[in-house]
């Protein structure tokens, strides 16, 4: 499945756009940019194929526009026409939003 960014991502990997790091604690106190955690949660913005893997045909665990929670350190930043993506391994994915 293509994004609006006519963007195909190859066997294995989801596109995702990253939302917004949360600037307020539960309790109400107001972070600073430079004290909030890189985001783990974004929305599916395009899908690669299903991967092969030992001899296992891997599906993707997650379809066009969820939102999913994936690994802090997993994926690729990429930036395009200045806006922030991430390509993101199937196996980096931790959970749906549901």
């Amino acid at each position: 499945m293509a994004s609006k960014l006519n963007l195909k991502p190859t066997a294995g990997y989801l596109l995702i756009e990253p939302l917004e790091a949360e600037t307020k604690t539960a309790s109400g106190i107001y972070l600073p940019d430079n004290a909030s955690e890189k985001p783990q949660k974004g929305k599916v913005i395009a899908v690669g194929a299903s991967a092969l893997q030992e001899g296992q045909k891997i599906e993707s665990p997650a379809k066009l526009n969820e939102v999913v929670f994936y690994k802090k350190w997993g994926g690729n930043e990429v930036k395009i026409e200045g806006k922030e993506y991430m390509f993101v391994k199937f196996e980096d994915i931790l959970a749906t939003e549901a």
